[in-house]
């Protein structure tokens, strides 16, 4: 039985783990860098040790500092929340091999789905469709081109071990071709030590939607629904919400079978998502598979009622799933606005500072995830997400008026964030209708002032 979790993570999720732990009479050892001593998690952990330096390079990504305080203080698992160590196979191989129970799936499939080429061979198998593409990874420019003209322009050229949005470029013609092409391979050896890419056609106006999936160590693979994630600035999701505006009961039956058979073929184990562009016809593509929890997965808790870091703990212990696909219902409708310390106004630049006055919202249907305290401050060499406002009620338009009402309430001072940007979002015609796709957020900051934002 797990008795000691080490939370190898920081923020929000970090402390969204420590409460999921109290609550299963789990004891938590939080690591920490030297710049987040204050910091919640770290305070409301039952134990905590410092990894090293500011720099996420020399504290959180360092593997072998989490696996030496995990031994000193005798933790039975380490759950890596998402980003950082989450998706490193390597890391998830040196907990097996330390018989530390890594709250995740196994290496093999994060090895498996973090190629993504690989990936998209894999669930082809399973007969999930993708979008039309290069076999594999392209070697050269030339290569490249004729593969670009056969799958017919737009493409999309993407990282192999891409995410964030990062290696990922664009291209409408061979001209535009050679520059991005070389642009992605670039950005994809410095962010990811790999630099090699292969293409898709490029889907325009495609929703960008994403299926949460729960599979157990006994063979159990569920769906528990789908999250809209259209509403992207650069690849970056701002707002998430379940059920999808766009869906239909038979669309949803299918993509969600579609996603098990996915998550089957990765012989898959613990929380994971799948995730799907849809045309606006309702043909939808795999493209890539998230192999740990999602910043997100609080609309799919709302919408369901399932604890999903309750229950990759249990998985992790070695529990059978309770529920049956059937057993999972969506009675409520739920919104997410990430929170992030960043000025709209000033082409979102980063905001770090020192928080003065704190007043998170409340009332019906409101629910905040956040690390933030007046008097805190955020360090400037991690990403800006701050908090979560996840908003949600008996329908749509509920939550929608929750989420604007919480909006209007919510106040940090001390810092700019994204709040009055989302407020807008909230307000706008487009959106209320449902009708936001992946290229909905360039096209609302092209008519909407940015003094609207400030």
């Amino acid at each position: 039985m797990i008795q000691k979790i080490l939370i190898a993570n920081r923020g929000e999720i970090a402390l969204r783990i420590v409460r999921a732990c109290r609550e299963l009479g789990i004891k938590t050892l939080a690591v920490y860098s030297e710049a987040d001593v204050q910091s919640l998690h770290v305070q409301l952990a039952d134990e905590a040790i410092c990894i090293g330096g500011p720099r996420s390079a020399d504290s959180y990504l360092r593997a072998d500092r989490i696996i030496s305080a995990a031994e000193i203080a005798d933790v039975d698992a380490i759950h890596p929340g998402y980003g950082f160590l989450a998706e490193n196979a390597k890391f998830a191989e040196q907990c097996e091999s330390c018989n530390i129970k890594f709250i995740g799936p196994k290496s093999k499939s994060i090895k498996l789905m973090g190629d993504k080429a690989v990936a998209r061979e894999t669930v082809r198998k399973a007969h999930v469709n993708t979008v039309p593409g290069s076999d594999g990874p392209v070697e050269s420019e030339g290569e490249a081109v004729k593969i670009a003209r056969k799958i017919g322009y737009p493409v999309i050229i993407k990282a192999v071990a891409g995410g964030g949005g990062r290696g990922m470029r664009i291209a409408h013609n061979d001209v535009s071709f050679a520059k991005e092409y070389h642009v992605a391979r670039n950005e994809a050896e410095k962010a990811f030590g790999d630099g090699r890419v292969y293409l898709e056609r490029y889907i325009e106006r495609p929703r960008h939607i994403e299926f949460q999936i729960l599979a157990d160590s006994h063979g159990k693979v569920i769906h528990l629904g789908e999250r809209d994630c259209s509403v992207q600035r650069r690849h970056q999701k701002l707002i998430e919400e379940a059920p999808s505006p766009f869906f239909t009961a038979d669309l949803r039956k299918k993509m969600g079978k579609a996603a098990v058979r996915a998550a089957e073929a990765a012989e898959y184990e613990n929380a994971g998502t799948i995730e799907f562009l849809v045309d606006p016809k309702g043909n939808f593509y795999f493209i890539e598979m998230n192999t740990r929890i999602q910043v997100e997965h609080a609309v799919t808790e709302e919408v369901t009622g399932i604890d999903l870091i309750k229950e990759q703990i249990r998985i992790a212990n070695g529990d059978k799933l309770d529920m049956d696909q059937g057993d999972v219902t969506f009675t409520k409708h739920a919104i997410e606005c990430r929170i992030n310390a960043e000025d709209p106004a000033a082409n979102f630049a980063p905001s770090p500072g020192t928080i003065g006055l704190y007043y998170p919202p409340g009332g019906p249907g409101v629910r905040i995830d956040s690390h933030i305290y007046s008097g805190y401050v955020i360090p400037p060499y991690y990403d800006s997400l701050i908090g979560k406002l996840i908003c949600f009620g008996s329908t749509r338009k509920v939550a929608l008026e929750r989420a604007y009402r919480a909006l209007s309430e919510y106040l940090i001072r001390g810092i700019k964030t994204t709040i009055p940007l989302h407020k807008a979002i909230m307000a706008d015609p487009l959106f209320i209708e449902g009708k936001a796709t992946t290229a909905y957020m360039e096209e609302f900051l092209t008519r909407t002032t940015p003094d609207l934002f400030s």
